[in-house]
């Protein structure tokens, strides 16, 4: 069993996380900006917290004592850039003064490669505003690969389409690298239910490090 801090908590990325990770019999803390809120994440094995990603005193103090974190958050209240730049820098910080090691972060899949060099958010039709969106998660990345830090990252992006939310979990999934996975034929849209298996997944078995990699079914 171990203990994990999930940062976002309140988002259907994120109560999928907890969900998983506490049918699995791991202790959770589910991290959201507003409690009041979200009161229905609490119970058997998930304690409820105040914490804002964008703050390291703030990560730093509810992450201590955990095993690992994963980030589920994104604010819209605020630019992607700022937003995700803003979280990767405290995520860093605060982790490594709580004595986490280990963090996941769900990713974007316009950031995935559909050639060598060309993320999708780079194809000539891609909408402005969702390349805004995700330039902020390009930029997360960005701050990732430069630090000098002992935190064992990796992002996990799903397909380039809207997931899922409905879907019940299979279980199964693919992981690849920093390309678009080619879709099985017989596939459905991958779910948020199957995105927090391969998360939770890295949790308790460490495959992947200091990569952006593609999962997808």
């Amino acid at each position: 069993m171990s203990r994990i801090v999930v940062f976002g908590a309140g988002g259907r990325a994120g109560r999928r996380v907890v969900a998983e990770a506490v049918t699995r019999g791991h202790q959770v803390t589910a991290v959201v900006r507003d409690p009041a809120r979200h009161q229905d994440l609490a119970g058997d094995g998930v304690v409820l917290a105040a914490g804002d990603v964008t703050s390291a005193d703030s990560v730093a103090a509810v992450a201590a004592g955990h095993d690992a974190a994963i980030s589920a958050a994104a604010r819209l209240d605020m630019s992607s850039a700022e937003f995700f730049t803003g979280a990767a820098h405290a995520l860093l910080d605060g982790l490594a003064r709580s004595g986490v090691v280990r963090l996941l972060l769900i990713g974007i899949g316009t950031t995935l490669e559909i050639a060598p060099g060309v993320p999708v958010h780079d194809a000539p039709d891609f909408p402005a505003e969702g390349r805004a969106f995700s330039l902020g998660h390009a930029a997360e990345l960005d701050v990732l690969r430069a630090a000098d830090t002992e935190i064992d990252w990796l992002v996990l992006a799903p397909p380039p389409v809207v997931l899922d939310n409905d879907a019940p979990r299979t279980g199964r999934y693919r992981i690849g690298g920093g390309q678009v996975l080619p879709a099985d034929d017989d596939a459905a849209t991958f779910s948020y239910a199957d995105l927090a298996v391969a998360l939770v997944d890295e949790v308790e078995t460490a495959k992947h490090h200091r990569m952006l990699a593609a999962v997808a079914h």
